[in-house]
C-alpha cells in the first residue's frame, strides 16, 4: 500500500463533485434537442414527452444513478483526511466511469430495451464506477494516514460497497443472460442492506 499524503483531499474532491455536476447536466442535453426537433416536424408540444419516453427514461435513470453513486462518493470522502496514490488512481476511474455515463446513456435511449449489448454496456458502466467507489473505501479504512482519526470509516462501509459489486454483477448476468429483464435487475440494488447483514453474519 503506497505512502499517505497528508494532506486535506478537498481539492480531490471539488474536482470530483465538478465532473459530477457536468454529467448530470450532459444528461439533460439530448432532451433540450428534442424540443426543435419536434417543432420542425410541426409536432403537437405534448409529443415532447408522449414521442420520447425512451429518452426520459433513460435520463432519470441515470440521474438516478448517478446521484447514487455521487452520495456514497461523498459520504466517504466525510472519513478521508490524505489520501495515497493508489487512491486518487482508483479515483480517478471512478470520475472516468462517471464521465462515460451520459454515452452510455445515450445509447438506452436510442437502442431496444432489450439490446443485449446496451444492457451489459449500461450496467458494466455502473459497476465499474461501484468497484472503484469501493476500493476507495477499502483504502481509507486500511491504509494508514488516509482515515479521519476522529471519524474513520466503517468496515459496514465496506460491507456496502462489496454487497453492491456482487449485486450489480448479478444484474449485469441477468441482463445479458436473458434481455427481457431489460435493467429492471438493477433493481437489486435494494437488497444491500439484506445482502449487508449477511456478509457481517459470515464475519466480514
Amino acid at each position: 500500500m503506497s505512502r499517505a499524503i497528508s494532506r486535506d483531499p478537498d481539492r480531490l474532491v471539488l474536482f470530483t463533485d465538478a465532473v459530477v455536476a457536468i454529467a448530470v447536466t450532459l444528461l439533460v442535453l439530448p432532451l433540450v434537442d428534442v424540443v426543435p426537433e419536434t417543432v420542425r416536424g410541426h409536432g403537437a408540444s405534448s409529443e415532447v414527452i408522449t414521442e420520447h419516453k425512451a429518452q426520459i427514461y433513460s435520463f432519470l435513470l441515470s440521474f438516478v444513478v448517478i446521484i447514487r453513486l455521487w452520495l456514497v462518493h461523498h459520504r466517504t470522502f466525510e472519513h478521508i483526511r490524505g489520501y495515497t496514490r493508489a487512491l486518487m488512481l482508483w479515483n480517478a476511474g471512478w470520475v472516468l466511469a462517471i464521465v462515460v455515463l451520459p454515452f452510455t446513456t445515450e445509447m438506452v435511449a436510442s437502442y431496444s430495451a432489450h439490446d443485449r449489448f446496451t444492457i451489459g454496456f449500461y450496467i458494466g458502466n455502473v459497476l465499474a464506477a461501484s468497484v472503484c467507489q469501493t476500493l476507495i473505501t477499502v483504502i481509507s479504512y486500511r491504509a494508514a494516514g488516509v482515515a479521519s482519526e476522529d471519524d474513520p470509516p466503517t468496515a459496514a462501509a465496506m460491507r456496502g460497497g462489496l454487497s453492491t459489486v456482487v449485486l450489480l454483477l448479478l444484474a449485469l448476468a441477468l441482463g445479458v443472460a436473458f434481455p427481457q429483464v431489460s435493467y429492471y435487475g438493477l433493481l437489486l440494488l435494494f437488497l444491500e442492506p439484506l445482502v449487508s447483514r449477511g456478509w457481517r453474519k459470515v464475519g466480514l
